[in-house]
């Protein structure tokens, strides 16, 4: 493992390096990846290398990459963002970048990681997420974490030549201890 920070059943998070920009850029540039994002141009190493550099010195962000424990290698990014300490919310983004790993659970359990960490070691209240109706996948792993819709913002991205909605999602403090506290 390279230098793990939350370990899971089948993957770990981690701190992300400047050396993690080649990757990411080919994840966010990915058609597939890129579909389910709310971005119009593609990415350079540059720009992931400035953006990782940027959220390792945020306050406002937690952001860490999402490696399987069976090979090491880095397949995704997941953070806590836009984190408000004074009422203790965050909004949380997920991206796996390689879609042959899709449908594996490591959606899923990075978010139930993440989840945990924000409510359990960070003391937050509510979390949030924006997820494209398109995203059924997306949708049942959050779901299946505990998040709920919250509502739908109408007509709020254009994609494939036309507009299309975005859910919101949402989980509190209460709704995961109380999932937790099942078991």
């Amino acid at each position: 493992m390279h230098a793990p920070y939350l370990i899971g059943p089948k993957l770990y998070l981690r701190a992300l390096d400047r050396a993690d920009a080649p990757m990411l850029q080919c994840f966010m540039n990915h058609p597939e990846v890129n579909h389910s994002l709310i971005s119009w141009r593609p990415f350079t190493a540059e720009m992931e290398g400035e953006w990782v550099e940027r959220m390792g010195r945020s306050e406002q962000d937690v952001v860490l990459g999402i490696s399987p424990l069976a090979d090491d290698r880095l397949i995704g990014v997941c953070g806590l963002h836009a984190i408000d300490w004074r009422n203790r919310s965050a909004t949380f983004g997920i991206v796996i970048g390689e879609p042959d790993q899709w449908g594996k659970g490591y959606g899923t359990e990075a978010t139930r990681m993440l989840t945990r960490h924000g409510f359990e070691r960070m003391n937050l209240h509510r979390i949030q997420l924006d997820v494209n109706e398109s995203n059924e996948r997306g949708r049942r792993a959050y779901e299946a974490v505990g998040y709920r819709r919250e509502g739908v913002f109408r007509g709020a991205i254009f994609r494939d030549g036309g507009y299309a909605d975005v859910h919101r999602m949402a989980i509190l403090a209460d709704d995961w201890k109380a999932r937790t506290a099942k078991g």
